[in-house]
């Protein structure tokens, strides 16, 4: 109903109104409502008279709605706080302005402070009246804006959880594709078989041995060395396993998988660090290594890290031309590479840690990988 009308309030007036904003006068002075009446049928509002505070109480509730209610009183005596209590408790969206003259005893101030009352006029100021409506209602725009902001900043954050669970999903996924990738290169050859897995949790120690604990770095620390050797897809296996001594010629082409390994994951966009790994852990301290002769700082930290976590495993690892050396015998070579090929920092960071202490990361890697023997039935069939 879009036109404008007074007289007494019923349900079928509200259900049939397309209002949203309902404005109720209430005052036992016909005069006096029928003046304030007509001023706001001027300024443009939809009126209804309520013939009593209790009329109010009858109201539906709605949360849709909201109800400005006008109530004139000769004097505070006459205003009904545990009548607009209910009123205000059942309604839920509702604005009581008071016209009333000034107490001496400030029981107006207690009856706003209270919230029983939102806005307190005095009456035969209409312009006044007039801006404390239009206060209500605008007050009551922002409360339902923030409102619908709130819920659309929860569906938000919902969206985000959802969206960070499935990264995590993939992100878990993909961590256990690229186990299974260095798996299967390292089944080619029984002797190194785990030694992707074993060599990713040495880097991942010396790293925060040395301060690095940021989460994403650390992934990608063991992610570039379990992909280290991902090169040597591209290597023969009449020379990768070969049993005697490889000759220059074949020494050459093994040296090639950091280059060959680098470009496979170049293609799929791995972060930095991973290549930095992939492409530079043969290098050496002294310059002396390769694929490019990088030497001190020139070589990144996480390559440099690797390069010694790479060498620890190898010592102490069975190989066709020797048995594994102690983690005793280990230490000691690592300690002669020194500043040859190992970066002083990073020796020094593995010295840190006891030798018991790197046995367990290897033991703790090693006992979940498949029996030896099994794998060399796999590797005869």
């Amino acid at each position: 109903m879009n036109k404008n009308k007074t007289g007494p309030v019923s349900e079928r007036d509200f259900e049939e109104s397309d209002f949203r904003s309902f404005i109720f006068l209430l005052d036992q002075d016909k005069k006096r409502v029928r003046q304030l009446n007509e001023f706001l049928l001027s300024q443009g509002f939809k009126v209804q008279i309520a013939p009593s505070l209790q009329s109010l109480n009858e109201l539906p509730p709605d949360k849709n709605n909201f109800y400005l209610i006008i109530w004139q009183v000769n004097q505070l005596q006459d205003f009904l706080p545990e009548i607009a209590s209910r009123i205000k408790k059942r309604l839920g969206q509702v604005a009581l302005l008071l016209l009333a003259p000034p107490d001496e005893k400030n029981q107006d101030l207690r009856l706003i402070q209270q919230g029983l009352i939102n806005q307190l006029v005095s009456p035969g100021h209409p312009s006044a009246l007039l801006s404390a409506i239009q206060s209500e209602i605008q007050k009551e725009n922002y409360r339902r804006q923030l409102a619908q902001k709130k819920m659309e900043l929860r569906q938000i954050n919902l969206t985000r959880e959802k969206a960070a669970r499935r990264v995590e999903e993939l992100e878990g996924l993909y961590n256990a594709t690229l186990e299974n990738l260095m798996t299967a290169l390292d089944l080619r050859d029984v002797e190194t078989f785990g030694h992707s897995k074993v060599v990713a949790r040495y880097s991942l120690a010396l790293a925060r041995i040395l301060g690095i604990n940021d989460s994403n770095q650390l992934e990608k620390i063991h992610q570039g060395a379990l992909l280290h050797d991902v090169g040597k897809i591209a290597i023969p296996d009449s020379i990768l396993k070969k049993p005697a001594r490889l000759t220059n010629s074949e020494w050459e082409k093994i040296k090639l998988h950091p280059a060959v390994g680098y470009g496979l994951i170049k293609e799929i966009n791995l972060p930095e660090v991973v290549g930095n790994i992939i492409l530079y852990h043969h290098e050496y301290f002294d310059g002396t290594g390769y694929p490019f002769g990088l030497k001190e700082n020139k070589i990144p930290l996480e390559a440099r890290i690797f390069a010694l976590a790479d060498a620890l495993d190898a010592i102490t690892s069975h190989r066709p031309y020797r048995p594994p050396r102690s983690f005793d015998e280990a230490r000691k070579e690592i300690l002669l590479a020194r500043g040859t090929q190992f970066d002083p920092l990073i020796v020094e960071a593995f010295c840190s840690l006891s030798l018991q202490e790197w046995e367990k990361i290897r033991f703790e890697t090693t006992k979940i990988l498949p029996a030896l023997e099994n794998l060399k039935t796999l590797n005869r069939a």
